[in-house]
C-alpha cells in the first residue's frame, strides 16, 4: 500500500477522473483512491461547494457549464442519430387532437417533422427553422411572432408570449442546452428562457423533455424548468443508468429512443 494521499491530493485525483469519465460512482472512487466512503463523500460535499461538481445520490457528475449560445449549425452537427431518433419517439407521444407547444432547437426540429399528418394535431412553436423546413405540414402548424433570433433560428420577446397566453396546451415538447438534478433544464439566453416558461405555465398536460445524453450535467445561464416540473425526459442510449434512478426519484419517466442499425 502506498502513501496515503492528503486531501488536496485526492480532490485532484476526482478531479481529474470526473474530466475523463464526466460521471464518478462512490464505490470507484475510493478503489480508485484506496479510502473509505466516508473519505469520499466528504471530498465531493468540498468540491460541491467549490461549484466543480454536482452531488448525486451514488456518486457525482462534472459541472460543464455553458455560457454561450451555440450557432444552430453546430448544433445540427452534434449527435444527428441520436436527435432523429429521440425527435421520433417524442412525436409518437402527440395524441390525435392534441394541442403541443415546441420550442426552437435542433432536437425539437426532428420532433416537428415526425408528427403524424392527418391526425387533428395543432402545433404552436417559436422554432423558425422548422417552418422553413416543413414545407407542406399535414397538421396546423402556428408560428409565434416576436423578435428573430438569429442564432437559435427562433422567435422571442414580448409578442411571441402575447401571442401564447391566448393559447393552453395539451402537451408541451422541450429541447433544453442543459439538464441537472440540482439546477433542473436550463438554456443560454433569456429571451428563450421567457418563451419557455410560459409555454409551461399554459399547459394542461406533460412536460416532456428532449435531449441527448451529452445534456446531462450541463448548466447553462437560465432555469425554464426544475426537475420537479418535469414529467418525461426522451433520450438515447448514450445516457447514464445512475442518472435514469436518480430521475425517477424525483417521478420523471425517462424514455430511451433506441438507434436503428440497418444491415
Amino acid at each position: 500500500m502506498g502513501k496515503p494521499l492528503i486531501p488536496a491530493q485526492r480532490r485532484e485525483r476526482i478531479q481529474d477522473y470526473l474530466a475523463v469519465h464526466q460521471i464518478a460512482r462512490i464505490a470507484d472512487l475510493c478503489a480508485l483512491l484506496d479510502t473509505s466512503e466516508a473519505t469520499i463523500r466528504r471530498d465531493l460535499e468540498r468540491l460541491e461547494m467549490e461549484g466543480i461538481l454536482e452531488r448525486t445520490h451514488g456518486g457525482a457528475i462534472v459541472n460543464q457549464r455553458l455560457t454561450a449560445e451555440p450557432e444552430y449549425l453546430q448544433r445540427v452537427q452534434k449527435n444527428p442519430d441520436e436527435k432523429r431518433q429521440i425527435g421520433a419517439l417524442a412525436a409518437s407521444l402527440i395524441e390525435d387532437d392534441n394541442i403541443v407547444f415546441i420550442n426552437s432547437g435542433t432536437t425539437t426540429t426532428q420532433v416537428i417533422h415526425h408528427i403524424r399528418a392527418d391526425a387533428g394535431i395543432s402545433v404552436f412553436t417559436n422554432n423558425l427553422n422548422a417552418a422553413l423546413e416543413l414545407g407542406e405540414a399535414g397538421f396546423q402548424h402556428h408560428l409565434l411572432g416576436g423578435e428573430y433570433q438569429p442564432r437559435s433560428k427562433s422567435t422571442a420577446g414580448r409578442f411571441a408570449i402575447d401571442n401564447l397566453r391566448q393559447v393552453y396546451a395539451d402537451k408541451v415538447i422541450i429541447g433544453v442546452d442543459g439538464i441537472s438534478l440540482k439546477h433542473g433544464c436550463t438554456v443560454p439566453t433569456n429571451a428563450e428562457a421567457e418563451v419557455v416558461r410560459t409555454m409551461i405555465e399554459r399547459t394542461k398536460g406533460k412536460v416532456i423533455i428532449v435531449a441527448d445524453h451529452s445534456k446531462w450535467g450541463v448548466v447553462s445561464n437560465f432555469q425554464i424548468a426544475s426537475i420537479d416540473e418535469i414529467d418525461q425526459l426522451v433520450t438515447d442510449e448514450g445516457f447514464d443508468a445512475s442518472a435514469i434512478e436518480e430521475l425517477a426519484a424525483h417521478s420523471v419517466e425517462t424514455l430511451i429512443a433506441r438507434i436503428q442499425v440497418h444491415t
